[in-house]
């Protein structure tokens, strides 16, 4: 089970169909477009932050227990990150103590009840893609969902830097798997071919050497 991790505007969606493809392999997405909590989340941010936050954990652990069927499927997430997620909510006001401890708890209660099955419950590979702030600015403003945008709500402006930031520590810390990081400034998989054969490249260099 490969997983890809990265801030807003990463790219995790485009890689994740590039590596499910090049390996033949099933993809499973985050629920953003078809998310009914996400644009109210967004609106107010203190009434939902703790109801999306259960969403996301629900659709999480359906994919992975989904992912366990075959080697090589793709999540375009880590249930790792959720944690990260909800703690930067939680300092910024949106979410309070009780519910973030909550959570904590419900996470780890339910990946204990995860079937081993024949896999692990951690990904046998996180591949993080790591972009700096501008570049995730620029992706978000391109993509044009509306509840994302700045210009919309300039308090997410604060919201974006911080959380690109705590990314950099997020992934320096994380030790449920192997992992390997993707340059995406420097390899812009979406848009340039050569960009994504050399980071296939990469992948495929990093899988074999995990056997």
């Amino acid at each position: 089970m490969l997983v890809m991790s990265g801030t807003i505007g990463a790219g995790k969606t485009s890689l994740t169909q590039l590596v499910a493809n090049h390996f033949g392999s099933k993809a499973f997405y985050e629920s953003v477009d078809d998310n009914p909590i996400l644009p109210l989340f967004y609106k107010d941010p203190k009434k939902y932050a703790f109801l999306l936050q259960i969403y996301f954990l629900n659709k999480r652990l359906d994919s992975i227990k989904s992912a366990f069927a075959n080697d090589l499927d793709v999540l375009d997430r880590s249930i790792f990150e959720d944690s990260l997620l909800f703690h930067l909510n939680g300092d910024l006001g949106r979410a309070t103590n009780t519910e973030v401890d909550i959570y904590d708890s419900l996470l780890d209660n339910m990946m204990q009840e995860l079937p081993e099955a024949s896999h692990q419950k951690s990904p046998d590979l996180l591949i993080h893609i790591n972009i700096s702030f501008d570049t995730m600015l620029k992706r978000i403003q391109k993509r044009g969902r509306s509840y994302e945008q700045i210009d919309q709500d300039p308090d997410l402006y604060k919201y974006y830097q911080t959380l690109n930031e705590r990314y950099d520590d997020w992934y320096a810390n994380y030790d449920h798997s192997p992992k390997m990081q993707i340059d995406g400034d420097q390899l812009d998989f979406v848009a340039d071919a050569d960009a994504r054969k050399e980071v296939i490249r990469l992948i495929d260099e990093k899988v074999a050497s995990l056997g």
